[in-house]
């Protein structure tokens, strides 16, 4: 799947992140995180945040994360509302595992 437009989810507020999505010509998914934890975490919330995009589908992308301490069920719901923002779809399969 492709981004068709830039798109973000989220909050700066304390217990979540920003997530926002822009497309990338190369076949990739960049992740850049800015977090005051992520030399604890770091590791943990860019993997998060890559499953989540493999899990939606999405292969073009630069993903800019600002986390304030969210938890990674907040990490993954952001994801997948910016990447359905970013990619015009509006349905979820609550089938699948999230």
């Amino acid at each position: 799947m492709k981004v068709t437009t830039p798109a973000s989810a989220g909050t700066m507020e304390s217990g979540d992140i920003l997530i926002e999505i822009e497309s990338i010509d190369q076949r990739a998914v960049e992740v850049v995180l800015k977090s005051s934890v992520a030399n604890e975490f770091g590791k943990q919330i860019i993997a998060t945040i890559r499953s989540a995009v493999e899990e939606f589908g999405l292969e073009y992308a630069v993903i800019n994360a600002v986390d304030k301490g969210a938890l990674d069920c907040t990490i993954r719901a952001r994801v997948a509302a910016a990447c359905q923002r970013a990619t015009g779809t509006d349905g979820f399969d609550w089938g699948k595992r999230a």
